[in-house]
């Protein structure tokens, strides 16, 4: 019997087009790895992709950060999962996040966090970025991957007078593609360890 692959929903909202490039680069790192169906989903497009997102195995949430939150599109979409909350629909699926702002910090650890509190009332397993901070020694880079050193999640900076063509670019997005791929590699791993325990059991 084939085995059924694993879905990973990456849903994100981008108000002038650079955290879609950075949600993009997810969504390669999580296609590289084998047995695995990667959706990407603008909040505007949620009304037909909830079954997707109900069913995936991992959803990692990405924003921009405006005033050290979340946007209001994304947040949006966060609080119209409260019948799913009170039914228990996410639990035990996992969960991670990505954010982009101008500032090199731009409070961004704020909006990861408001990301993972959510993912923690629902019940999810939360997957940080398991990097090392990069660009954080005299021998360092900005070419580093993890150069703006987060943990809970990836980070991107674009300067707000340049178009997404132009950035976020170089080593935050191949920090973006290591999100998703580490993501995706666990979700793999965990999904055969629910298949083995229910063989098991």
């Amino acid at each position: 019997m084939e085995k059924a692959m694993v879905k990973i929903a990456i849903v994100y909202h981008s108000g002038y087009g650079h955290t879609a490039v950075q949600a993009e680069a997810v969504r390669r790192g999580a296609s590289e790895v084998s047995g695995t169906d990667v959706s990407l989903i603008p909040v505007e497009n949620r009304d037909e992709s909830w079954d997707f997102i109900d069913s995936a195995d991992a959803i990692i949430f990405g924003s921009p950060t405006y005033f050290g939150s979340a946007s209001a599109q994304l947040k949006e979409l966060l609080d119209e999962t409260s019948g799913r909350w009170l039914e228990g629909r996410w639990a035990n699926k996992l969960a991670a996040g990505f954010t982009n702002s101008a500032g090199m910090s731009g409070d961004k650890l704020a909006t990861l966090q408001q990301i993972n509190h959510f993912a923690m009332q629902h019940g999810m397993i939360w997957i940080g970025l398991g990097l090392p901070p990069g660009n954080n020694t005299s021998t360092g880079s900005p070419d580093d991957l993890n150069r703006l050193g987060g943990f809970l999640g990836a980070m991107s900076q674009a300067d707000a007078d340049v178009p997404p063509e132009v950035a976020p670019a170089g080593s935050d997005l191949r920090t973006a593609e290591f999100l998703g791929r580490r993501v995706a590699e666990a979700a793999v791993r965990w999904r055969a360890g629910q298949a083995a325990e229910t063989v098991a059991a």
